[in-house]
């Protein structure tokens, strides 16, 4: 489960009811015959195995002698024009999400558990028909008003017919929300036996009712909006730079969630054209923290005096987390990306090992699966209960899944690829291209095949450039092209690409934003992240199967089916990972001594007056 944050369009869904689906799901649902009653919760887990109990202080990776205080200044890139994160319009501010309180919040060494931040407990039944949140009294907006169940009902009516379009989608199974009393609000489900949609509700950020009235809901703006949260927006410089600072009588403190989290004082985030201007900007000391993902970056730019002298700390952390799939991606609503084979030859082409050794110092590692690093990772050929479902669709999914491992080209790395140039061009035979005076031509229609590329950071250029050489030798006339980020952003909305770069990140507990990220509903869907246009009944059916699994054997069996079916397909070209995070910031911080599993967890990092004052000096 990716968690919904203001401003993102991550894990939207709508749920789906095919007669396929219906029938796998009926597989693996839970027999309830008769719900128990429900009893109020301090958390709640997708397969009921909390770790933290009802009296636990706070999370492991949190430090309760965290020091409270302090400044810290982060790079942006691009520019912003909204402070409203919750519309489709305009470019929204990065750090939104820290002025909202949710009903929950997730734990980082968990695969999917909730506890309670605005909710003092949690129930839901067995067969998951509905959840109701009891609010803590206690909870207040920064003007003091107290936060009440109506300003939750208003939030999930208001996003859900004025927010962005995926709000619609995503909260599609949400019958409705009603307020029980003014500290308890009731969701109520039109399905049942759906355990990950009483945790999704609890990641709602909360939006004051007295506040938006009389306001604009759908436009964009730049007036401060009011929030509950750890953080208030304290300065705006439109599209320069936004200041948050801490609310020193944030009612939320000392709600054990909370301790040892959001430390800074202040957090100015200053917006730079691009990240190599950033990085001129941490030389200079203009900027606190950054986290670096170019490998040659990383190998070649931070030796700078700042870093000899110590008052800038470059440091490798260990990332054994799971790994966010990033890759080429094919846009499948393009005629000449349709045909799978197309997209396996263009896979031929890439030569991942030549530009690790070149470009990237040897620092990435390929990128094999949807879930790599975890145990969803679709490995060998299928067994067991991953057999069985990949079995009911046998005639909707390529027979490859059931009878090769799926592996990527690879090369010797040492440019020369006539062997993966042959088995590219084999493949545009068979899908119906040749070469026609150097141009890899349609034989049915004439139509050259050319490709544009198009990034929204130069760092992606000479990537870009060095495929396009390589392209060059199968007779496609490959362009890149980069653009600004309003652009970029603007082009992938509306799906009008033929190549960009794309990411998911995926969760320890996958479910409902499968749908948003693969399903056909949302294919064509404005501002969805099925960034290819993938619309494949079988691909549905798993993804189905994923949300309703009752146990972790069961989703992982599902995950790696999806898993599978989404690697023989070729939908990407995908690219690589570092086992590492490389950070480089100044000599200010500290940090718990345990650090969450599933992140680096800089949130709950603090700043040190001591190390601050040597630093002065």
């Amino acid at each position: 489960m990716s968690q919904l944050r203001p401003g993102s369009t991550a894990g939207m869904i709508r749920r789906t009811a095919s007669a396929t689906m219906l029938a796998l799901a009926a597989c693996a649902a839970i027999a309830t015959g008769g719900a128990r009653a429900a009893e109020p919760a301090h958390g709640l887990s997708m397969f009921d195995d909390l770790k933290y109990g009802p009296e636990f202080e706070h999370f492991d990776y949190a430090s309760p002698d965290a020091i409270k205080g302090g400044e810290v200044t982060l790079a942006a890139i691009g520019t912003f024009d909204n402070l409203n994160p919750f519309i489709l319009k305009g470019l929204a501010a990065v750090g939104l999400a820290r002025m909202y309180d949710t009903l929950t919040v997730n734990s980082r060494d968990e695969p999917f558990s909730v506890y309670g931040v605005l909710a003092e407990s949690i129930e839901t039944p067995d067969d998951k028909r509905w959840v109701t949140f009891r609010l803590r009294r206690e909870a207040r907006w920064h003007d003091g008003v107290a936060l009440t169940a109506e300003d939750v009902v208003w939030t999930f009516d208001t996003i859900k017919e004025k927010g962005h379009p995926l709000y619609k989608t995503y909260y599609a199974a949400v019958a409705k929300a009603e307020a029980l009393d003014p500290h308890t609000v009731k969701f109520s489900f039109s399905e049942g036996n759906n355990a990950e949609l009483p945790l999704i509700m609890g990641q709602l950020s909360i939006l004051p009712k007295h506040y938006w009235e009389g306001r604009e809901f759908d436009a964009t703006t730049l007036e401060p909006p009011l929030g509950s949260g750890a953080y208030r927006i304290a300065k705006v410089d439109a599209g320069r730079s936004i200041t948050y600072e801490r609310v020193e009588d944030y009612w939320g403190e000392d709600i054990p969630v909370n301790v040892g989290r959001d430390n800074f004082g202040t957090i100015r985030h200053d917006y730079y054209r691009d990240a190599t201007v950033a990085l001129e900007a941490l030389k200079a000391g203009d900027i606190d923290f950054r986290r670096e993902n170019t490998a040659k970056i990383w190998a070649t730019a931070y030796d700078f005096p700042a870093i000899d002298e110590g008052r800038v700390i470059r440091e490798q952390l260990p990332d054994g987390s799971l790994q966010t799939m990033q890759g080429f991606v094919t846009n499948l609503r393009l005629a000449k990306f349709e045909d799978p084979r197309v997209r396996r030859a263009l896979n031929w082409t890439f030569d991942f090992e030549w530009m690790n050794e070149n470009l990237f110092y040897g620092s990435y590692q390929r990128t094999q699966s949807f879930f790599q690093n975890s145990d969803m990772q679709a490995t060998g050929l299928p067994v067991g209960r991953e057999l069985e479902i990949l079995e009911s669709l046998r005639d909707q999914v390529p027979e490859s899944v059931f009878t090769e491992e799926y592996t990527l080209p690879t090369t010797d790395g040492s440019g020369r690829m006539r062997a993966n140039y042959r088995e590219a061009l084999k493949l545009f035979k068979e899908a119906g291209w040749t070469v026609q005076d150097g141009k890899l031509t349609n034989v049915e229609s004439g139509e050259v095949f050319t490709m544009e590329m198009m990034f929204a950071s130069p760092a992606f250029e000479r990537i870009g450039l060095a495929w396009a050489k390589t392209l060059e030798r199968v007779g496609i006339d490959a362009r890149v092209r980069t653009v600004d980020s309003a652009q970029y952003e603007k082009r992938v909305e509306d799906f009008d690409f033929e190549v960009i770069v794309g990411a998911w990140r995926q969760s320890e507990s996958p479910g409902n934003e499968q749908v948003d990220y693969w399903g056909s509903q949302t294919a064509d869907l404005p501002g969805s992240r099925n960034l290819m246009g993938i619309a494949d009944p079988a691909i549905d059916a798993i993804i189905e199967l994923v949300i309703v699994a009752d146990s972790r054997e069961e989703q992982v069996a599902s995950a790696r089916a999806l898993d599978r079916v989404l690697l023989h397909n070729d939908y990407l070209i995908p690219q690589w990972f570092s086992p590492d995070y490389r950070l480089a910031y100044a000599n200010k911080f500290a940090r718990p001594d345990t650090l969450p599993d599933n992140d680096l967890g800089f949130e709950f990092w603090w700043v040190d007056p001591d190390k601050v004052a040597a630093l002065d000096e």
